[in-house]
């Protein structure tokens, strides 16, 4: 991954007071110059406070493939609903629940992270751990019956890490993703960042 530089690392900081900005204006429900200047403020000082650590992206978006996930993704969450809201009406039905561990092909930082955020989105399913070092997810997922049920959810989870990666992953990451896929077996990138 190439360092990042100090105009990235720059950009990087006022990109996140922009965000916060907004946030903070949506917070009090109307853009005001008291609310913009206020939340400026307080995103000067939480960035100054916290700062983010750096992260080069390396990877490009590919629209069409940024489409399919996001068609698949809201798929998903209206599938998810639906499952979740099933379960919690059969009164009769006790459901069974696991924690279940997927090693990531892709095992960077920025990965790790989108596909713990795009999974922890979808009913059904929480990240309970990440393990960055052995780019692995340690997952609770709801409704499982047998030993498919828990194959079926891990597989759900390499999916959706695929479709991330085609998304917005370097070209190494795409063509890791091909390999593995080609043979399970290969190795996984380690988890730096």
């Amino acid at each position: 991954m190439s360092p990042v530089s100090k105009g990235s690392r720059w950009r990087n900081q006022v990109t996140a007071i922009v965000v916060l900005v907004v946030l903070w204006n949506l917070f009090y429900g109307e853009f005001t110059i008291g609310n913009v200047v206020g939340g400026a403020l307080v995103a000067a000082a939480v960035v100054t406070a916290f700062p983010l650590p750096p992260v080069a992206f390396d990877g490009r978006v590919r629209p069409l493939a940024m489409l399919h996930f996001l068609v698949r993704f809201l798929t998903d969450l209206f599938v998810a609903s639906a499952q979740v809201a099933w379960t919690a009406v059969r009164w009769w039905h006790v459901p069974r629940s696991a924690v279940i561990a997927v090693r990531l092909r892709v095992g960077t930082d920025l990965n790790l992270t989108l596909t713990a955020e795009a999974l922890s989105l979808i009913p059904g399913s929480l990240i309970v751990e990440a393990d960055a070092t052995r780019a692995v997810l340690y997952v609770h997922v709801l409704d499982v019956a047998d030993e498919r049920d828990v194959e079926r959810a891990r597989q759900k989870v390499l999916e959706l890490e695929a479709r991330i990666v085609r998304a917005v992953g370097s070209v190494d990451e795409v063509r890791l993703l091909d390999r593995h896929e080609l043979d399970p077996s290969a190795p996984t990138t380690g988890g730096t960042g």
